[in-house]
């Protein structure tokens, strides 16, 4: 499903990312302005506003689901969008910090349909770059004046910490045969899980919410977290390249330990004990293995596996929304957005 097909609280999906990219971009902007040239450049290209050049550029930027969850969250709980556009960025810069050094470690030469950071200006710098932005995030919740600025500091370098640990945990399965399946759901949940979480609680605080509130807000983004992760993997084995931006099948290729290929792995059936076999080998696989894993993943359950769990999660994190008693309009946006997040081609 495209992001235009959902709506949202009578606005499309199109147009509150749109509404949530004006709302931040003009603030991210000025952020990364005021970053080292050499790191100002990488992070521009990165973000799609110009090319490698530095001439000014239309590419894609993502999809700011991340900062509409800060600014919907804080509509939530009766607070101010604009109050919360300081941790809309902090939140962005962030996950952009987590693509830049994630394309390093994964050597995936596209994003986004363009070459990646790295490809273009080298491992180091790219690392560098990525270096820099989780650095200004910190800044800019400092230099904010909001009254809940410090403790997001701390809920946010907690929501990295978490990430980073994924992530190690992440790399740490591509060498390994024995990954159970409750350690790829807890890699997940940090990978993804926190930063969404933390981008809903952060929200909520700027918008004034109690702590009970915020947690519920939190429970809310960590569970769409893990959906979201659920979908990123199923869209990393099946999604079309020319919609993804990134090369088929670029995570069988790397063997990562994926969801749905993890619960395939641990089936107990034919298929997965074929997979294990193909997944384990030291050799590049071939285009024509690369399609029989993806087809013993999906005949193991690992492909319904992952869907089921996408929409239990996303029911789980609806429930949360609920328990936070949000505002209706933004309630209803966010219901949105969780169930883009789940249903999405990209």
């Amino acid at each position: 499903m495209t992001t235009s097909a959902v709506n949202i609280g009578g606005r499309s999906a199109r147009e509150v990312l749109a509404w949530s990219r004006d709302q931040v971009e003009p603030a991210l902007r000025a952020a990364v302005d005021t970053l080292p040239a050499s790191m100002r450049r990488i992070a521009g290209y990165h973000l799609g506003w110009w090319d490698a050049d530095g001439s000014p550029d239309h590419g894609d930027g993502g999809k700011a689901m991340r900062p509409a969850l800060v600014l919907l969250a804080a509509e939530a709980v009766g607070g101010s969008s604009a109050v919360a556009v300081p941790a809309a960025v902090a939140v962005e810069l962030v996950h952009n910090f987590s693509l830049l050094h994630d394309d390093v470690m994964d050597g995936d030469a596209t994003r986004r349909h363009r070459a990646t950071a790295w490809s273009v200006y080298g491992v180091g710098p790219a690392i560098l770059a990525g270096d820099a932005l989780v650095t200004l995030a910190f800044d800019v919740l400092a230099a904010c004046g909001h009254p809940f600025s410090r403790p997001a500091m701390r809920m946010l370098s907690t929501a990295v910490l978490d990430l980073v640990d994924g992530q190690a945990s992440d790399m740490g399965f591509e060498d390994r045969s024995d990954v159970a399946l409750m350690e790829c759901v807890s890699m997940a949940d940090g990978k993804t899980g926190a930063l969404l979480g933390c981008a809903c609680a952060l929200g909520a605080s700027f918008g004034g919410a109690d702590a009970e509130r915020a947690a519920r807000m939190k429970g809310f983004g960590t569970r769409l977290g893990l959906a979201f992760q659920h979908v990123d993997d199923l869209l990393g084995i099946w999604g079309e390249p020319s919609v993804t931006g990134k090369p088929v099948y670029s995570d069988l290729n790397n063997r990562k330990k994926s969801l749905p290929v993890v619960s395939a792995l641990t089936s107990g059936t034919a298929a997965g004990e074929e997979l294990a076999a193909l997944y384990h080998r030291g050799d590049p696989l071939s285009d024509a293995e690369l399609a029989r894993a993806a087809e013993l993943i999906d005949i193991a359950g690992g492909r319904a596996w992952s869907q089921g769990q996408a929409d239990e999660l996303l029911t789980a994190a609806l429930a949360e929304l609920a328990m936070a008693s949000p505002g209706d309009v933004a309630a209803g946006e966010l219901r949105g957005l969780a169930r883009l997040a789940t249903r999405r081609d990209h």
